[in-house]
């Protein structure tokens, strides 16, 4: 199994609202571009864009305040588990360690966590390429379009795991390596890319304290900003990268977005799942890398 400290250096830490903070860095030239994750994963779900974009560009990949190898307080004693607070830790991350505008690129909710960032801190933001947005399907506004089965059963669900021991005791069942594995052969159109490396980069901070409550936090979280409340007010340029075979995030809804003026581009990857970076990174990063190197010239 490959060991991802013997391809990178040890991962960073930048103080945050007094809360540390994890981060990866790799390249030494070029614009800036900062990579952030999905729901429940971390920096590693990038590492086989990471090398390839450092290249010619100087790449951070950020664990969002509550996953990855970062700190996990309680929900709502000092830190409110919203897309508005992430979107605020990758402005404030932008500002503070990187120290100049950067290309944002997200992952699912990564994706509404970059677009709420370059809301929040305009001068900081280059551009953004969304992989996969997240719909949010479950947003309050957006429960009237679903089936009625679908419409009422989210909601009785999370008034079920709002009960402390119940949301307990289901986090520490799914939070096991089959069960995270059958997940991502759902979410992965290519179940030989679910490797044995992917299940520990996601299951490791799962056994972290406080892991279980972020996520029980994150799953009652059913308003905050949608994507298509945030694009019209976008200042920058965006692109949008999207696996035809994702069972979440449908393209046929998600190719709405590209009717946005903000958005110069939507480009369907024939066959791929929810997570493209890492399900087919031959087809991603040479699309990252173009548009990067366009918009710097």
């Amino acid at each position: 199994m490959t060991n991802l400290t013997d391809i990178f250096a040890l991962p960073k830490t930048w103080m945050w609202q007094d809360f540390p903070i994890c981060y990866q860095t790799q390249g030494n030239k070029g614009p800036a571009v900062i990579l952030i994750h999905g729901f429940g994963a971390s920096w590693g779900h990038w590492r086989k864009n990471i090398p390839v974009l450092a290249e010619n560009y100087r790449v951070y990949a950020l664990d969002l305040i509550g996953f990855g190898a970062s700190a996990k307080p309680e929900p709502g004693e000092k830190i409110t588990y919203t897309l508005e607070t992430w979107g605020q830790q990758v402005a404030d991350f932008c500002r503070e360690v990187v120290g100049e505008p950067a290309f944002l690129i997200g992952n699912s909710i990564g994706c509404i966590v970059i677009l709420q960032a370059a809301v929040i801190a305009p001068d900081m933001a280059l551009g953004t390429a969304l992989i996969n947005c997240s719909l949010r399907l479950l947003h309050d506004r957006k429960r009237l379009t679903l089936p009625w089965t679908k419409r009422l059963g989210a909601p009785i669900l999370q008034k079920i795991l709002s009960i402390k021991a119940v949301g307990n005791f289901f986090f520490n069942q799914l939070a096991k390596p089959n069960t995270v594995k059958k997940i991502l052969l759902q979410a992965y159109a290519n179940g030989e890319t679910v490797t044995d490396e992917l299940i520990e980069i996601l299951m490791k901070p799962a056994s972290d304290p406080g892991a279980a409550a972020v996520f029980l936090a994150f799953t009652a979280y059913s308003s905050g900003p949608l994507p298509e409340d945030l694009l019209p007010i976008l200042s920058c340029p965006v692109i949008i990268l999207w696996g035809t075979a994702d069972p979440w995030e449908p393209i046929n809804l998600g190719q709405e977005l590209a009717n946005f003026p903000q958005v110069q581009k939507f480009i369907p990857l024939e066959g791929v799942g929810h997570c493209p970076q890492d399900e087919a990174p031959e087809l991603v990063n040479p699309i990252l890398q173009d548009w990067i190197g366009a918009l710097s010239v």
